[in-house]
């Protein structure tokens, strides 16, 4: 097949409009011998793992369409009847039921839920919707766990009917009737309809489109919908299956397959899975995940504006923009925040390697497709993190539960971004499901109904060390503010707790169904992970190699102390005659009064063991400077620059004139300060601790610090941190010696 034969495969009619992709082919190969044995091991795989319904529950499933489209035909006459429209009205009322999202497509998973649209003449208003038609449901015998979102903007009621989970959505035409013969995929459907019919044929109107776009041929249909479903089973294993929390659903990664398959048309369902991560392990976000370009019909809503057509309205705003084919386009995506695409990213990068590595390993090795099982792993989320932050949703009645936790779902993504932004996280993540379990505190005065009518959500985040100031972190001020902005809608006996817990703290019913032997096991495989970590070696590295530098250092320092120290003898047999000759002259210069030998041995003896010692004038910081002890600082400061000058006035050989002029001699201490140091120059510094980074210049901003003059000199300050000297105590010690 040409590449043009191809294309014309790829081009689909919607209404009275060709719709074509919007980016060009990549490769048109055909799949060689060793990818059709890739598929194999894939479909083997595949069979024992992401298996398809049974019959027995597709046809259960076909039972429960077919009794919820006769209770809607029935409902729009019972509601024809009841506002006095003629029974030819009533007769040709009409009314259609729709079905979209995987159900529509044909993926057909065990336990999936069935998106449906009521679509209904105008004769139905939105209050008959929540009215009469919620009653008739809640009548019926197989019908259970209704719960109605009446304030959403897409009206929905969802159900489970015979154990099958149903999310029925309500549109309504500005038509008097609505016969079998409508064409839902044209657009002249949407004219003059509001917001939230507009959404809801939304979903049935995409889905049509995708299944059109993907549907050249039989064997590109199929291999769709097989890496569909393998991409839904690693989004769901990985956490990262949920719209409404901020990360992809059905419709997301729907389109995201759909267009691997228009840039590698006649590819196999194991390379097109592979091409999946690759292509959006390199993706540059924000650009559009795109299937054709946006279309523009000038259509009219009731308020004779124009349907809104997407075309970036909020610019680099839009983190990860995935745009429905259908008009009017929109991004399916708004919700993704920038740490859930960070998730999300990593999981993705990790997923191809996996992939590449499972390719590597050559056919022969597998036939039985075992090795794909490394890239549905279930997520390390509890193991993660060292922090987790959990959300109990509590009712008091099953009801007003299902309502509250519906909206608490819907609304949780805005707390992580909040969080996020005000505090210094490096990391966070909600897990999207939650747990059917009370994780409030001991403290909280819960009723047995509301612990029983509960669940609970977890968030793991990593702090930002650079950003801290102090040591600890509140979160209660965004949690605070989060809460007052969901009390509106809150009623009496629903409540949102919170609670910390650490990794060790987290309850064993976490890990099960993921670590065969539960928490032992997760935490023995976070400690093998960490261990395993390139970062973390590499930080262990570089930490070795500084402490090796600071040895060295040390070494060096010892070596110079030693060559100091010989500095201060007399080299020659005249040591004894010229240290005696020097004792007798010690304070002989003007101003000083005259010492005995035995304090000039004394302070001889001080002076090589590198005390401080300072005559008794020297009591004040003037008295120092004068003294050429020290060098002139201002109030309060102790300048890491001073230079300590010891003077030892008389010294010089036997038989050499005496010379007035005053001699000096620098020396290194030998006393245990802290974090003072003396260079082989003679200059006393402050080499810096954990709260103070000394630097005579500003280099950038650095986490936890200020950068200012204090009382140790210029430098970085730990925010937050009392300042104090470290020695202060022994300097003055031996100001006042």
């Amino acid at each position: 097949m040409s590449e043009q034969s191809t294309l014309s495969t790829l081009n689909v009619t919607v209404g009275n409009r060709t719709v074509t992709p919007a980016y060009p082919i990549v490769s048109d190969a055909f799949p060689k011998a060793e990818d059709l044995a890739n598929d194999r091991r894939l479909e083997s795989y595949m069979s024992r793992e992401i298996p398809l319904e049974s019959e027995l529950e597709l046809k259960k499933r076909e039972r429960v369409l077919t009794g919820l489209r006769n209770m809607v035909l029935d409902w729009i006459v019972q509601i024809a009847r009841k506002k006095g429209y003629s029974p030819d009205i009533q007769r040709a009322a009409g009314g259609k039921l729709y079905t979209s999202g995987s159900y529509r497509l044909g993926v057909h998973e065990p336990g999936a839920d069935i998106d449906t649209i009521c679509v209904t003449p105008s004769i139905c208003e939105r209050e008959d919707f929540f009215g009469e038609l919620k009653e008739t449901l809640l009548a019926h015998k197989d019908v259970t766990n209704l719960n109605s979102v009446e304030t959403a903007k897409v009206p929905i009621i969802t159900f489970d009917w015979e154990g099958v989970n149903i999310d029925l959505l309500f549109a309504r035409l500005q038509q008097i009737s609505v016969p079998d013969s409508i064409d839902i995929d044209n657009d002249q459907i949407l004219t003059n309809v509001n917001v939230a019919t507009e959404k809801s044929l939304n979903g049935p109107r995409v889905t049509n489109l995708i299944a059109k776009l993907v549907s050249g041929t039989p064997e590109r249909y199929q291999g769709f919908l097989k890496v569909v479903r393998c991409v839904r089973k690693w989004a769901k294993a990985k956490g990262l299956y949920s719209n409404k929390m901020g990360y992809l659903g059905g419709v997301n990664f729907n389109i995201m397959v759909a267009m691997i398959c228009q840039l590698y048309p006649n590819a196999s369902p194991s390379n097109l899975l592979r091409k999946f991560f690759t292509i959006y392990t390199k993706w540059t976000w924000p650009n559009p995940v795109l299937l054709t370009k946006p279309f523009d019909a000038k259509i009219q809503g009731p308020d004779y504006h124009f349907l809104q057509v997407w075309t970036n309205p909020l610019g680099n705003r839009e983190q990860m923009p995935i745009i429905t084919p259908a008009y009017p386009c929109m991004n399916s995506s708004l919700s993704v925040n920038r740490k859930t695409l960070q998730v999300m990213h990593n999981e993705l990068v990790k997923a191809h390697e996996v992939v590449e590595k499972i390719f590597a390993k050559g056919s022969g090795q597998d036939d039985d497709g075992s090795h794909w099982a490394a890239l549905f792993e279930p997520s390390d989320f509890f193991i993660n993190y060292q922090h987790y932050l959990t959300l109990v949703v509590v009712g008091s009645s099953p009801s007003d539960f299902q309502s509250w936790k519906g909206y608490i779902e819907s609304k949780l993504r805005l707390l992580i971004g909040d969080l996020f932004a005000k505090l210094p996280m490096t990391k966070i993540q909600l897990w999207p499901k939650a747990f059917d379990m009370c994780c409030a505190s001991p403290t909280s005065k819960l009723s047995v109904a509301q612990k029983t009518n509960s669940c609970t959500f977890f968030i793991g985040f990593k702090i930002d060390k650079l950003r801290m100031k102090g040591r600890d972190l509140n979160l209660e001020k965004q949690i605070q503010l989060f809460k007052d902005a969901i009390q509106q809608v809150q009623i009496e006996g629903t409540d949102l707790l919170t609670n910390y817990f650490s990794l060790k703290q987290l309850p064993p019913v976490v890990f099960e169904g993921i670590y065969e032997g539960g928490k032992k096991e997760a935490l023995a495989k976070r400690a093998r992970l960490r261990a395993e970590d390139p970062e973390r070696i590499k930080r262990k590295q570089e930490e070795a190699a500084e402490e090796a530098a600071a040895a060295a250092e040390e070494e060096k320092e010892k070596e110079r102390e030693k060559e100091n120290e010989e500095v201060l003898g007399v080299e020659g047999n005249e040591e004894e005659d010229a240290l005696q000759s020097t004792l007798d002259n010690i304070g002989g210069d003007e101003g000083r009064g005259k010492k005995t030998r035995e304090e000039a041995e004394d302070e001889r003896r001080k002076l090589m063991s590198g005390e401080v010692v300072l005559s008794e004038d020297a009591k004040d910081e003037q008295c120092l400077i004068k003294l050429g002890i020290i060098n002139e600082v201002e109030e309060g400061e102790i300048d890491k620059r001073v230079a300590l000058k010891v003077d030892v006035p008389g010294w010089r050989a036997m038989g050499e004139k005496k010379d007035n002029k005053r001699k000096r001699m620098k020396i290194n201490f030998k006393s245990k300060f802290k974090v003072i140091k003396l260079t082989p120059e003679g200059r006393v510094v402050d080499i810096g601790d954990e709260d103070y980074r000394p630097s005579e210049r500003w280099k950038g901003r650095v986490g936890g610090f200020e950068f200012k003059r204090g009382i140790r000199g210029v430098g970085y300050y730990r925010t937050g941190v009392e300042q104090k000297h470290p020695d202060l105590a022994k300097i003055n010690m031996a100001s006042k010696g």
